[in-house]
């Protein structure tokens, strides 16, 4: 099952966690190996606590996913109060690469935090460069989904969202493995919370034809039933189109190409060029750079210019 992925923020239960001693070393000294975490020890009865965790929450928050908050309950886990020196609460330790690096009791300024939260992610981009070729990302991505193999693409994609999330190609990659997956509803959400800068490029575009036309799809007949149909009535262009359709909802490009290209030779102003105007929104659906494409409109150059 695909993973759902879009623009919104990862879900604060990845980054904000309650932990105990039991599990300490997996979610904090493991995981601080991927990325900073602060490490709240906190109690009930604490009222500077019940001031200072919000402020965490919320600058935690917005890092997104940057820094993790790891909150440790004294009154529960004396065992970790004990071997970080807690003399008071709340008490903050900032830990990365499994060793304490920062840390601060009481509470404190939100210029403060904020400043702690630029330090460590500095710390971690100085230890964690970025080595990630985009372009062969994006190739191998593609192949990826050309071959059906949507959770890789998806992996692919959302590594490189990971380093920009507002990257147009594997932003649009990613609504095409929603549609590929037949997750439409996915695709959509992803469109619609796009940023506005995104929504202006021609790529953009073209995977809304591509949810677009995938959505009308849906209603498309059976491959057989339309195929029967038309082995009864060979003229009939309405038919034709249908079958198009079908061809191009079940992913048989060539098909689907080959049928709109037969109607288009017998008469392209059918509809006022119907056939023609569906063709060109395949093309765009798929990208222009797909083989599909590339021989489709080959194909339509050699009918309307022979």
């Amino acid at each position: 099952m695909l993973i759902g992925m879009n623009n919104a923020p990862i879900s604060p239960v990845d980054y904000v966690y309650d932990v105990t001693t039991a599990d300490f070393e997996n979610t904090v000294l493991k995981a601080s190996m991927d990325r900073p975490i602060l490490v709240d020890f906190w109690a009930p009865w604490c009222a500077p606590c019940k001031q200072l965790v919000p402020m965490l929450e919320k600058t935690v928050a917005a890092q997104n996913g940057k820094v993790a908050l790891a909150k440790v309950n004294i009154d529960q886990n004396p065992e970790l109060a004990q071997a970080f020196r807690v003399q008071s609460v709340p008490m903050v330790v900032a830990m990365y690469m499994g060793q304490p690096v920062s840390g601060f009791a009481g509470v404190r300024p939100q210029a403060e935090l904020d400043q702690l939260m630029t330090q460590l992610i500095e710390l971690h981009s100085q230890n964690t460069p970025d080595t990630l070729d985009i372009p062969a990302a994006l190739a191998d991505a593609a192949l990826c989904l050309e071959q059906g193999d949507l959770a890789s693409a998806q992996e692919i994609y959302a590594h490189i969202m990971m380093n920009d999330e507002q990257h147009i190609d594997a932003y649009c990659g990613m609504v095409r493995v929603m549609i590929a997956a037949g997750d439409l509803e996915q695709a959509a959400g992803l469109i619609s919370s796009a940023p506005e800068a995104m929504t202006h490029d021609s790529k953009f575009a073209a995977v809304v034809t591509a949810l677009d036309l995938a959505q009308n799809a849906q209603n498309a007949g059976e491959l057989a039933e339309i195929e029967e149909k038309l082995a009864q009535n060979p003229d009939d262009f309405n038919i034709r189109f249908e079958f198009a359709e079908a061809c191009f909802a079940k992913g048989f490009k060539d098909k689907a190409v080959d049928i709109l290209i037969g109607i288009i030779t017998k008469d392209n102003a059918w509809e006022d060029g119907k056939a023609r105007l569906q063709l060109l929104k395949y093309f765009e659906a798929w990208g222009f750079a797909d083989p599909a494409s590339v021989a489709g409109r080959r194909k339509l150059s050699c009918v309307l210019f022979s």
